[in-house]
C-alpha cells in the first residue's frame, strides 16, 4: 500500500513539474509576443514623429498641405485634407488587411500607416510648442504603460467591452467632425478630448488583455503570432496616438 501511495505521489509530482514547466514556457512565449508588439509600436511612433517633424520643417511640403495667413496655419489644402482623413480610412481598412494573417502584407500596411500618420500629424509641430509636445508625450507614455499593465494583470474579464468601446470611438469621430466643420466650439473640443482620454485608456487595457487571449489561442502557430504582432502593434499604436492627441488638446501650450 505504501508503495502504491509512493508511486501516486511520485506521478503527481512529475505531472505537477510538467505543468509548471509548460506554464513557464507559456509565460515566456507570451512575454516575447508582447515585447515584439511593444517594440513594433515604439518604432512606429518613432517613424511617425520623424515624419511629422520632417514635413513640418519642409517649406515645400507645408505649401502642399496647409493654407497660411502669414506664419499662421488657417486650414488645409485639398491634398492636406486627403492626408488628414487618410489614417481614418486606413483604420477602417485595417481589419480586412489583417484578417488574412499574411505577415509581409501586414508589415507593409503597418509601416505605411505610421508614415501616413506622420504626415497627417505634422500640424502639431506648427500649433504647439516643442516643450509641451515632449511633456505630453512622456505623460502619455506613462499613462499607456500603467493602463496596459492593468490590462495584463487584472482578473476582470473585459471581453465584453469591445463593442461598447468601438461605438464610443465612432461617436467621438462623428462628434469631432461635426465640431470641426460646423460648431467650431472650443468647449466642445475640450469635452470630446476629456472623454477621449477615458475611452482610449480603456481601449489600451482592453486590447492588452485581448492580445493575451490571442496568444493563448494561437500559441502553436508561429506564422499567426508573427502576423498578430503587427495587428497588435497597430491596435495599441492607434490608441496611443489618440490618447496623446486628447491630452495635447487639453494640456498642450499653443504657439
Amino acid at each position: 500500500m505504501a508503495d502504491i501511495d509512493g508511486q501516486i505521489i511520485k506521478g503527481q509530482s512529475k505531472a505537477g513539474a510538467k505543468d509548471r514547466a509548460n506554464a513557464a514556457s507559456m509565460d515566456k512565449g507570451l512575454r516575447n509576443f508582447l515585447i515584439g508588439i511593444y517594440q513594433k509600436m515604439a518604432l512606429g511612433l518613432l517613424v511617425t514623429g520623424g515624419m511629422a517633424w520632417a514635413v513640418a520643417n519642409s517649406p515645400f511640403m507645408l505649401e502642399l498641405l496647409y493654407r497660411f495667413d502669414g506664419n499662421t496655419v488657417r486650414g488645409y489644402t485639398p491634398l492636406g485634407y486627403v492626408f488628414l482623413f487618410a489614417p481614418l480610412a486606413l483604420s477602417f481598412a485595417s481589419g480586412m488587411v489583417m484578417r488574412g494573417l499574411n505577415v509581409a502584407l501586414m508589415a507593409a500596411f503597418y509601416w505605411l500607416f505610421v508614415a501616413v500618420m506622420g504626415v497627417s500629424l505634422s500640424s502639431i509641430f506648427l500649433l504647439y510648442t516643442g516643450t509641451s509636445l515632449a511633456s505630453v508625450f512622456f505623460v502619455t507614455a506613462a499613462a499607456f504603460g500603467g493602463v496596459s499593465l492593468m490590462g495584463y494583470t487584472t482578473k476582470i474579464n473585459m471581453s465584453g467591452w469591445g463593442s461598447f468601446l468601438s461605438m464610443a470611438v465612432l461617436g467621438m469621430i462623428v462628434a469631432s467632425i461635426v465640431n470641426v466643420f460646423f460648431l467650431k466650439s472650443g468647449m466642445m473640443d475640450l469635452a470630446i478630448s476629456a472623454i477621449g482620454v477615458l475611452i482610449f485608456s480603456a481601449l489600451i487595457a482592453y486590447k492588452t488583455q485581448w492580445l493575451k487571449q490571442v496568444y493563448y489561442s494561437m500559441e502553436n502557430s508561429y506564422t499567426g503570432l508573427a502576423a498578430m504582432t503587427y495587428y497588435g502593434a497597430l491596435s495599441l499604436y492607434i490608441s496611443f496616438i489618440n490618447l496623446f492627441l486628447s491630452l495635447l488638446r487639453i494640456f498642450g501650450s499653443r504657439r
